[in-house]
């Protein structure tokens, strides 16, 4: 067979395969059973994305009536507003739906299509997330976290309301409307949330009011404000284990009889870790919530103009956490009271001689992190850790020039036997901390050492001590960054949420480089752990496996996530990762664990 009839018989496959192709779209065009879309342009990309649009208008028309929230008076439903809403799938789901490439670039047309009996299919996946964030703030509740229950009841109910029949979504168990549950769990947040001041300070021109924070009489985890200060509301405070404060400035603090303080529950500048979340709220109704809003009186009484900082040792000088006390710390509370004072009146210079010369310039530069200052009388734990003594804690608050946050950190500082300060840490929050502490199936020591490991590793990404990192990860650690990546549709089930969990493993040297470009790009970085698992080898000596729950947030950046750390901690003074690995929130059920690696 010669080069010509080759070429004539392949043109003729080619020309029936078009024509059948075509009338396989007119067909679904005639079917009232489909809805479809068209769309043409230079590329494919343009042609597919405008195919979409128009497939999503039509998509509108047919889901009108289901979203009865958007009812107006007459009885129709805001065509515009639910064409709006329908639009934010675009990015995601809808690229699920069938397509058929009509002809090719630089004359592109493509045709999207989707069954009318599977439009349901296209907002399934949002329904699941809704169902997840719900389960998480369920959680988070539970345990006091107020700033992660409120995020996430909230997102789930914006979330719920792009869904056509959102109001008609029940929890799992069938027994309650999701819509009427999320707004009810957040009214009742608010409702039990307490806010009280605890003390009023003024000194150079600045008035600060210490505030303690419960939910249901317990101290909250976390919880995140802003606060009227006569003008206008101020940056964003995330509170850490019951402790927040007001700054006001000159006369802004005269005559004041109360402070109006708004209970943050949006997390507008937290949504961009998840895109389509971001999508959906920059273009949905938000729904207030006008209780989040208490005036907390003022006592007179409560005024307290000393100078220095007051702070006091434990009562309880046996047991705490499980872990034991020292019983003499007076020595340890002069050098710290020192330490306060010189951080109160910024004369850092002043106590140099107290720390390590290494130690000192990791102090200054704690110290410097977002203009530290201490907002608290407060109680030293103090704790015999071998031949060292460690003391908990002083707490702070930070806040930085060019970005609308402040956050509340207590500060840990670890002595030498000589009686200098070793070393300088941000603390985990309390329950982390008891969570840890109570597993006496461990030794003292071995509890005492994964919190001292995890509260030095969180502190080398907010400080960006890329020297800790390098020296703390083994030289052939086993680094995984996962990452949540769609793929095309098969043609089996078209309609799937085709997601693949994409890894990728990074040497350490090529993981610090990452790291020294994100440190130098951002003016902050604040990381939080939250729920752990820890479990130790069966062989090895002191090596354990630690899942937990990560809150990394950025002046320009800010996910979720599980980490997970495999760390030998044999040699407390040099601990050595060999595994780190982080996984998406939506990996909860296959988390790695100490049993995948050997």
């Amino acid at each position: 067979m010669n080069t010509n009839t080759i070429s004539i018989i392949t043109a003729f496959f080619l020309f029936i395969s078009f024509a059948t192709h075509s009338q396989t779209v007119e067909q679904i065009k005639n079917d009232k059973n489909y809805i479809w879309g068209l769309g043409s342009g230079t590329t494919l990309n343009q042609a597919d994305q405008l195919a979409l649009q128009s497939l999503i208008s039509l998509i509108s028309t047919n889901v009108q009536s289901q979203f009865t929230w958007l009812h107006e008076g007459n009885g129709k439903t805001d065509s515009t507003k639910v064409n709006i809403l329908v639009k934010t799938y675009s990015g995601a789901t809808l690229h699920n739906t069938e397509r058929i490439i009509i002809s090719d670039e630089p004359d592109a047309r493509v045709f999207r299509y989707v069954k009318t009996t599977e439009v349901h299919k296209v907002f399934e996946q949002r329904k699941i997330k809704c169902l997840q964030f719900t389960n998480d703030a369920d959680k988070a509740k539970t345990e006091s976290r107020l700033a992660d229950a409120l995020r996430n009841y909230y997102w789930a109910l914006i979330l719920l309301r792009s869904i056509p029949d959102g109001n008609e979504i029940t929890l799992p168990d069938g027994n309650k409307m999701l819509l009427l549950y999320l707004k009810a769990q957040i009214d009742e947040i608010f409702a039990n949330l307490k806010i009280t001041v605890a003390n009023t300070k003024t000194e150079e021109n600045i008035t600060t009011h210490q505030l303690n924070i419960t939910y249901n009489n317990q101290t909250v985890s976390n919880f995140d404000y802003t606060y009227w200060d006569g003008k206008d509301w101020s940056p964003l405070i995330s509170a850490k284990d019951g402790k927040g404060f007001a700054d006001f400035t000159g006369t802004s603090a005269l005559g004041l009889k109360d402070i109006k303080i708004k209970a943050e529950y949006i997390f507008e500048n937290e949504m961009r870790i998840d895109k389509e979340l971001e999508t959906v709220i920059q273009n949905c109704e938000l729904v207030p919530f006008r209780n989040s809003v208490f005036l907390i009186p003022l006592n007179s009484n409560a005024v307290n103009d000393k100078q220095n900082p007051q702070f006091s040792v434990s009562d309880n000088l046996a047991t705490s956490n499980n872990l034991k006390k020292i019983e003499s710390p007076q020595k340890y509370l002069d050098v710290i009271g020192k330490v306060a004072a010189a951080i109160k009146s910024k004369q850092y210079q002043t106590v140099q001689n107290l720390f390590t010369t290494d130690v000192y310039e990791m102090y200054d530069k704690l110290v410097h992190y977002g203009n530290a200052q201490i907002i608290d009388d407060f109680t030293i734990d103090a704790y015999q850790d071998g031949e060292k003594v460690i003391c908990r804690a002083i707490p702070m608050k930070f806040a930085f020039a060019n970005n609308n946050r402040k956050f509340v950190e207590d500060v840990v500082f670890y002595f030498d036997k000589d009686l200098k300060i070793e070393a300088v840490s941000f603390a985990l929050n309390q329950k982390a901390t008891n969570s840890i502490a109570s597993k006496t199936q461990w030794n003292e020591n071995d509890r005492m050492q994964l919190i001292n490991f995890l509260e030095h590793f969180k502190t080398a990404y907010s400080l960006k001590r890329l020297d800790y990192l390098e020296s703390v990860f083994s030289d052939d650690a086993l680094i995984i960054v996962g990452s949540v990546v769609k793929i095309k549709p098969s043609p089996d089930n078209p309609y799937k949420d085709n997601k693949i969990l994409k890894y990728n493993r990074l040497t350490k040297q090529e993981y610090l480089k990452n790291l020294s470009r994100c440190f130098k790009s951002n003016e902050f970085i604040n990381v939080n752990f939250e729920e752990s698992t820890i479990k130790k080898a069966g062989k090895g000596g002191n090596i354990y496996g630690i899942q937990i729950k990560q809150n990394y947030f950025s002046s320009n950046y800010g996910d979720e996530g599980w980490l997970f750390l495999m760390v030998d901690l044999n040699n407390p003074q040099q601990p050595v990762i060999h595994v780190r690995t982080w996984q998406p929130l939506d990996t909860k059920d296959s988390i790695f664990d100490i049993g995948d690696f050997h």
